[in-house]
C-alpha cells in the first residue's frame, strides 16, 4: 500500500489487525509517501518503496536490513517512532534499508551463552533474563565468536550501552561470528528484545 500522505488513523492499534505492522515514510519526520508493511519484504524497492526516511511501527518488533534479501547490516525496531536514520543506528556506516521481516518473539523466559571462541570455545558469559549495557562491568572481554541462544530473542552490540553494529540473536546455535553477520567477533553489551504490546516493563527507549 502505498499513499501520497500521512495515516494518522493508522497510528492506533485496530482490534483484529495483524500481529505485525510498521509503515515506512521516505522523508524523515514521517513524510512523503508512505508504505505499509504487515509481513517480509526482501527488497523494499521492487514493492515501490524509494527511501526509507523514517519509520512508525505500530506491532512489532522488526528487524531491518541494509542489503536485499535480509542480508547486511542489521538494525532492530520495536514499537515506537523513528524519525530518521539516526534514530535507528549509530553505526554511522549505512543509513540504507532494503528489507524488513517481523521477529518472533514467543518466550518469556530469556537465556543466552556468548562464547570467546567459535564452535562455544573459550571464555563465556551467560546471561539470564537480564540485559547487560557493559560487559567489561561483569568481568568479561570484547571479543564474542560464537552464541548459544536457550530462550527469547537478543539484540548484541558491537560497543558498551548498546551502541554499534547491531546483531539479532533468535533461538539457537551461531558456531561463528559470521553467522550472525558480524564482520569482527566484537559484542560488549546485548538487551533482551520483548514485545512491547504485551511487555511494557521491558520496554526498550533508546538514550540520543
Amino acid at each position: 500500500m502505498a499513499t501520497d500522505h500521512q495515516i494518522p488513523a493508522s497510528k492506533q492499534q485496530q482490534p483484529g489487525s495483524s500481529a505485525f505492522k510498521l509503515v515506512i515514510y521516505e522523508q524523515e519526520n514521517f513524510q512523503g509517501r508512505c508504505h505499509e508493511l504487515t509481513g517480509p519484504c526482501n527488497d523494499l524497492q521492487e514493492a515501490g518503496v524509494e527511501k526509507v526516511g523514517s519509520i512508525l511501527v505500530l506491532c512489532g518488533p522488526w528487524v531491518g536490513y541494509e542489503q536485499a534479501s535480509c542480508k547486511g547490516e542489521q538494525y532492530v525496531f520495536e514499537k515506537g517512532e523513528y524519525p530518521r536514520w539516526d534514530s535507528w543506528t549509530n553505526s554511522r556506516r549505512s543509513d540504507t534499508i532494503v528489507a524488513f521481516r517481523p521477529i518472533k518473539v514467543d518466550s518469556q523466559e530469556h537465556k543466552i551463552v556468548l562464547y570467546e571462541n567459535p564452535s562455544f570455545a573459550g571464555k563465556k558469559i551467560e546471561i539470564i533474563d537480564d540485559d547487560v549495557p557493559s560487559f567489561h562491568a561483569h568481568g568479561y572481554q570484547e571479543k564474542v565468536s560464537s552464541v548459544r541462544v536457550q530462550s527469547g530473542t537478543w539484540v548484541g552490540y558491537q560497543y558498551p550501552g548498546y551502541r554499534g553494529f547491531q546483531y539479532l540473536f533468535e533461538k539457537g546455535e551461531y558456531k561463528d561470528s559470521g553467522e550472525f553477520g558480524a564482520q569482527i567477533p566484537q559484542i560488549q553489551s546485548v538487551r533482551r528484545i520483548r514485545d512491547m504490546q504485551w511487555h511494557q516493563r521491558g520496554a526498550f527507549h533508546p538514550v540520543n
